[in-house]
Order: C-alpha cells, then structure tokens, then sequence
C-alpha cells in the first residue's frame, strides 16, 4: 500500500498507540478522584500538560487538552464570541478556512454576528492591508489558518501576529492542524492568542489534540461540567489520549528537525515530474507546505482516478476530507480564482515523514497509466 492522504489522517506511530494502551489499562482512574490510585492519574496529566508546554516553549496553564482540531478550533471562535460579545461582534477570517472555522463563524451570524472573509490571491495567501483595512472597533476576533489543508498555501501568520499586538482589545486564533510539524511556528510573544492542534495529523490518535490558550485569553466554555482543563473543557480527562497526544506531539517535532530537508525535497522532486506531464496543473503555489501537493487534471473526474489508484493500493483525495464526498467544486481553488476545469477536477496528494522516493515513482506510473485509461476510454 502507497498512502498519499496524510492530511486527511496519518497512521498512527507504534509508541503512540503503544503510550495510550499502556495508560489506559493501568492509570485507568479518575484524574478527578481524590483516592491515591486517583491521584496518579492526576500526576500523570500534569506531567503530559508540562511535556506539551515544554515542547510548544509555552506555560503548562496555556494547554487545554481537547479531542481534535473541530472541537479546538470552535471553542476558540465561538469561546471568544460568546465571551466578548459585549465588547464586539466582528469576526475576520478568510474564504479558504477549513469547515470547522468557516462554518463555526457563520454559525455565530445567527447570533447577531458580523463576519469579514478575506479574499485570497492565485497563491491562496491575503493581503496584510486588507487585513489592517477590515479591523473594525468592534472587531473582537482574527482567525486564520497557518497551513491551508488542501493547496498547502502558507498564511503569514506572524505578520498577523505583530498587526494583532497593536489591537489589544482583540484576539489572534490560528488553526495550526495541518502546519504542525512540518512548518514551524513561534507561538510565545507572537500575537497569538489561540492556537488549534490536532493528534491525528502528526502520527497520533484520532479523538486527541490540544489548544493553545495565552494565560490572558478568556473564553466563554461550550461545555459546562466540573470544570475540568480549566474550566474550558469539563469532562473526564482522556488521560491516554493527553499522553498519547504528547508522545506524538515529540515524535513529529523529532522528525521536523531531522526530516523536514528531506521530506520538502520528496515533495519538490515529485512537483517537477508531474510538471513533465501532459494535462495536468498544479495549484499548490512555489512556497508551500513541504507535505502537499495539489494538481488538476482538466477534463478528468477526480474520483475517476482516485478509485483507479485505488485499484493498485494507492491512495490520494480530493478535497478536504471533510468535504471530500461533496461533488461540487473546490471552494478553496475558486477562491484562488482557478477556471471551473480545474477546480472540479482537483487532486490532493499529502506526503508523510514515512513516504520515499521509491512510493512516488511508483505513484507517478499508476498515475499517467489510470489517466492514459481514462482518455482511451472517452474517445
């Protein structure tokens, strides 16, 4: 099996899966209860927060363990709303956020709040002076992408960051799910506020992840219970999952200075061969995302040659995979003004520390062959 979709999901690593089975069948109790076995698993969660700090170079206070990308990306937008609402009720974020951004904020129009989306350029970034334009006095949030999920565009999310610090009266959230470990990111003193990740990107468990929350953030919480993860998330802590999410979170960072030359190059080395190749485009810009590569083949169903790969054990996508079984076209795409050939037949192939140069040029062959079967059966 050739796996190309990493930004839908990664395989798990073994110590990742190893950590959270190991967790759960012997520090099982309650981190909540105050019996000794209790308190262990207390020791334990304190112990993965601090590893998370240590590893993000943030305070252990600033970590919020949570069950994925979704779920931190809408209690950041609409924590914030909620909260601040009487301060404000204007939102700004872009026309290229993934689903749990774009329609968390327009799931807060129905409360009465005014959202701004951002157009984006052919290489799928925005203008910093549209930005600056859009800052309203009742502008109370900024939320906007590090890595796009399907172009694999990169958003100058620290220049933000320094726009964001002249406004104090507002808040900076970066959705950071597909740039973790592969693109870095400062996040003390940066001008971001709030900052979403997601386990199961980067070789963890589904189910885990962790928002950053500055100490000087407040939020309004979605869930009310007993308080738990400072009050931003009550519910039982998913122990084996915080652990788990910490193990992968080290591993992917290990892999970010060793690997990240080589994966860039895998990733470059795979762009200039399908350049090569005859009716197809690539929409992922120059400077992207060393981890995804998004093409077009004009005229072709992309589901046509997904399931055909798929036919040799080689998987890609097409859009994100939580809007992949849609068949309109590619909002992204036409938001970076690509003509409608191209944004209904757009591919995504996503690269993973584990892919090699052997993978891809067996990808390469399936690929002008499943295309090359497709044309002779249309003419």
């Amino acid at each position: 099996m050739i796996y190309l979709d990493n930004s839908a999901t990664t395989k798990p690593n073994a110590e990742v899966v190893q950590s959270f089975q190991q967790v759960t069948e012997r520090f099982f109790a309650n981190p909540s209860s105050i019996h000794q076995f209790g308190g262990e698993a207390e020791h334990l969660l304190v112990k993965a927060r601090k590893q998370a700090a240590e590893i993000l170079n943030v305070s252990q206070s600033e970590i919020v363990f949570t069950a994925g990308g979704t779920e931190g990306n809408n209690i950041a937008i609409k924590g914030i709303a909620l909260e601040h609402q009487n301060r404000g009720k204007h939102i700004i974020t872009t026309e290229i956020e993934h689903p749990s951004v774009f329609n968390a904020c327009e799931s807060l129009k129905k409360l009465g709040f005014d959202i701004t989306y951002l157009p984006v350029d052919g290489n799928g970034a925005i203008s910093l002076q549209e930005l600056k334009k859009a800052i309203r006095k009742d502008t109370i949030l900024i939320s906007i992408m590090h890595v796009n999920n399907e172009t694999g565009a990169i958003q100058p999310v620290e220049e933000i960051g320094e726009i964001a610090k002249k406004y104090p009266k507002l808040f900076f959230h970066v959705d950071d799910v597909q740039g973790l470990g592969k693109v870095p990111l400062n996040l003390k003193n940066s001008g971001i506020d709030l900052c979403t990740f997601s386990g199961h990107k980067i070789h963890g468990l589904k189910g885990t992840g962790i928002l950053y929350v500055d100490h000087r953030t407040t939020l309004y919480p979605l869930f009310h219970g007993g308080e738990q993860e400072q009050g931003i998330r009550s519910g039982t802590e998913n122990l084996a999952g915080a652990v788990s999410m910490v193990k992968a979170l080290r591993l992917i960072k290990e892999l970010e200075k060793t690997q990240a030359d080589r994966l860039f190059q895998l990733k470059e080395y795979l762009r200039n061969e399908i350049e090569l190749m005859e009716g197809i485009e690539i929409n992922t810009p120059a400077q992207a995302a060393p981890h995804i590569l998004n093409i077009s083949v004009p005229g072709v169903k992309p589901e046509v040659i997904i399931h055909m790969l798929g036919e040799d054990e080689i998987f890609i996508s097409t859009k994100s995979a939580c809007s992949s079984k849609q068949k309109d076209e590619s909002k992204i795409l036409a938001a970076c003004g690509f003509s409608k050939d191209r944004t209904t037949s757009a591919l995504r192939i996503s690269l993973s520390y584990d892919n090699t140069k052997v993978e891809i040029d067996q990808f390469l062959r399936a690929l002008k062959t499943a295309i090359m079967k497709f044309n002779k059966v249309m003419e």
